[in-house]
């Protein structure tokens, strides 16, 4: 007779060091990969980034909001901002990750906040904003998964809510071209081509959302102010449905 377990076989979320996740300073670590990731990603693609980088404050809580066609973005994003910035850049990153040879380790020390992307993870919105509530820098992507078709996609809640509830700064940026240089899929990027990044205007909801609405209308509000800023900084072949207006 075989004894029935209790336990879910739903791989457990990894364990995280929240006092290395709170620290806002540039480790060494930090600062080689960057470095790195710099260097790899000229050698692979023409990166233009446009736009104030200067705009972007730099004390309290920040969200970087961008699109996601390629996972060659956070590494674009990483690399031309952390410097520039001069502070620490927290991430959302599947929980996946954490069990990768080298990632895992990388992703346990340089500020990535676990996900699960098959639920709706309560644990993780919360240790995000928690991240914000200290003063720190946090990168969303809306969509919450790579776009197969390049274009944005429906977008999910998390971040208007993120920013609703912390009031945090928000900085659309949009990265262009992405998909052809890393496309969806492939293991390694293709040599060649260029990508942009765009830094838009930082913002915050509360100065332009209209004042005594519910939650639910704010929440979709925000999500579209947001969505159409980031869309703004894109070329026109990855604006999808918020190609007008």
């Amino acid at each position: 007779m075989t004894e029935k377990s209790d336990k879910s076989d739903k791989p457990e979320k990894p364990e995280i060091d929240e006092a290395e996740l709170f620290r806002g300073d540039l480790t060494p670590l930090i600062t080689t990969f960057a470095l790195g990731a710099r260097t790899v990603a000229r050698c692979v693609t023409r990166v233009q980034v446009e736009g104030d980088v200067d705009a972007i404050p730099r004390e309290g809580p920040v969200i970087l909001a961008s699109n996601h066609i390629s996972n060659a973005d956070p590494v674009i994003i990483g690399a031309w901002l952390t410097k520039r910035l001069g502070r620490r850049i927290n991430w959302l990153g599947k929980k996946e990750m954490f069990d990768w040879p080298i990632v895992g380790w990388m992703a346990r020390n340089g500020g990535v906040v676990p996900v699960d992307r098959g639920a709706a993870d309560v644990e993780a919105f919360r240790l995000a904003q928690r991240v914000l509530a200290a003063g720190h820098v946090l990168v969303v992507f809306p969509e919450g998964t790579r776009s197969p078709t390049g274009e944005l996609q429906v977008p999910k809640d998390g971040l208007a809510m993120l920013a609703l509830r912390t009031n945090a700064t928000i900085v659309p940026i949009g990265v262009s071209n992405t998909d052809r240089v890393w496309k969806k899929g492939s293991f390694l990027p293709r040599p060649g081509g260029h990508a942009t990044m765009r830094i838009g205007e930082p913002f915050r909801l509360a100065d332009v959302l209209p004042p005594g609405t519910d939650r639910k209308t704010q929440k979709a509000a925000a999500t579209d102010v947001i969505m159409r800023r980031i869309a703004a900084l894109l070329d026109e072949r990855h604006r999808g449905p918020y190609a007008a207006g």
